[in-house]
């Protein structure tokens, strides 16, 4: 441990360990004169319960003590993380090359032979202090690199997010406008033909009520476009017309409520409409292989309160873990040869005893290694083969959550495989 006197020079705190006293205070006197802090234990288990208690910038260590000897208190200390980087300076009479070898495979990092001079000794410690002193540095500068460019990927990250979702929202806001002008006119117009088409086959009805002898040129013109079958198929035609205009209306609404086009900042959410409209928007992907495959979704929303936040942010952080939940179950079944296995997604709203909202996105997929679980939200990572994504998709749930919704989004995997995704806010 480093100590430091009244002006802030730095003082080295250096532990001796030998078994002979009058070794300890020749040490111990010298070492203090050179305005070195000293601590002293007279055997291995109490050198080790002095470096537990408070770690020493350096250790002079006797090899031969009775029980445990400089060799094993060596190894005790370097096979402890919170221990192993302490320089170990053994002592020993032995000026054997064979001593020597034993001491530097058991960790230590210099050797003095006894008798000592002290002169040498000094500079010995001076320059492991020093050593370790620069090692000490140069690991808080890589640590500080680190941090920059972690800074820098996270602004990088969040500057290409930020410019996907200007162009998302300008793209959906074009898409919408486009495709709602011409929607309109089509339901517009759906209810008067419809109205029309009926009158008329009502009209054909009558016609035929009335004058059921028919000319043969009538009688061949109703074989000819098989009147039986037309009027029942004409009414599915305009029934299917119906249903794709309010398919097409319910996208361009989750699409609206998806961008919230005519919404800026902070805004009441309705989490589970949210939801719905990110369903929607990825309802292609949740068939796989060619129609050959549906991912069951399996819904389970109690009412929520609705909570403040931007909803356009929100609705991506969703998309891009559904998105991530679909990814798995597609690699799933690609790898998979059990046929009876059912690709699925679970979701899950409630509140929670804190009253916070808890959203839950569970799936059944491929799961993620746990030595891939930690790095899950860093800027760029990603586990999928190139040209397949560019790490961006959690890592930007990440920090909308936390940091424009100060919520908690966590991870969980299960024995089993699968994931689950935890999105906590108030």
């Amino acid at each position: 441990m480093n100590m430091y006197l009244e002006d802030q020079v730095f003082v080295a705190d250096i532990l001796i360990v030998d078994d002979k006293l009058e070794n300890i205070r020749f040490l111990s006197e010298f070492l203090s004169k050179n305005n070195y802090q000293v601590r002293k234990a007279i055997n291995g288990q109490a050198a080790l319960t002095s470096v537990n208690s408070l770690p020493p910038d350096l250790i002079l260590l006797d090899i031969n003590m009775p029980g445990m000897g400089g060799y094993e208190v060596c190894q005790h200390l370097k096979n402890d993380p919170a221990t192993f980087e302490i320089p170990v300076i053994f002592l020993s009479a032995g000026n054997e090359v064979n001593d020597k070898i034993l001491a530097f495979e058991a960790g230590g990092i210099d050797y003095i032979t006894k008798p000592f001079n002290l002169e040498e000794i000094l500079v010995r410690v001076q320059t492991q202090l020093k050593v370790q002193q620069l090692q000490k540095n140069l690991r808080a500068r890589n640590q500080e690199v680190q941090n920059m460019l972690l800074e820098l990927q996270k602004t990088e990250a969040a500057l290409i997010q930020k410019e996907k979702l200007v162009n998302a929202s300008q793209i959906t806001a074009g898409i919408s406008h486009e495709i709602n002008n011409p929607l309109s006119f089509i339901v517009g117009n759906l209810k008067p033909a419809s109205e029309y088409s009926e009158n008329l086959i009502t009209l054909i009805e009558l016609y035929q009520k009335a004058f059921p002898d028919a000319t043969p040129e009538i009688k061949d013109f109703i074989e000819d476009i098989e009147l039986d079958f037309l009027v029942p198929d004409l009414r599915t035609i305009i029934n299917s017309l119906h249903t794709g205009a309010e398919r097409i209306r319910s996208v361009i609404n989750a699409m609206h409520i998806f961008s919230r086009l005519d919404e800026s900042g902070i805004k009441p959410i309705d989490i589970q409409e949210s939801m719905e409209s990110v369903l929607t928007i990825l309802r292609y992907q949740l068939v796989l292989n060619n129609g050959a495959v549906n991912i069951l979704v399996v819904k389970n929303y109690e009412d929520t309160p609705k909570i403040l936040g931007q909803g356009n942010l929100l609705n991506q952080a969703l998309l891009n873990i559904l998105q991530n939940a679909i990814q798995a179950l597609e690699s799933k079944i690609s790898t998979v040869t059990d046929s009876s296995f059912n690709p699925t997604i679970w979701l899950s709203i409630s509140t929670t005893e804190q009253q916070q909202i808890r959203i839950s996105i569970k799936d059944n997929g491929i799961g993620i290694t746990p030595e891939n679980q930690l790095r899950l939200f860093e800027p760029f990572f990603t586990t999928k083969s190139p040209g397949k994504g560019v790490g961006l998709g959690l890592f930007t749930s990440y920090q909308i959550i936390t940091e424009f919704h100060k919520g908690s989004l966590t991870y969980d995997a299960f024995p089993e495989e699968g994931s689950e995704f935890i999105i906590e806010i108030s």
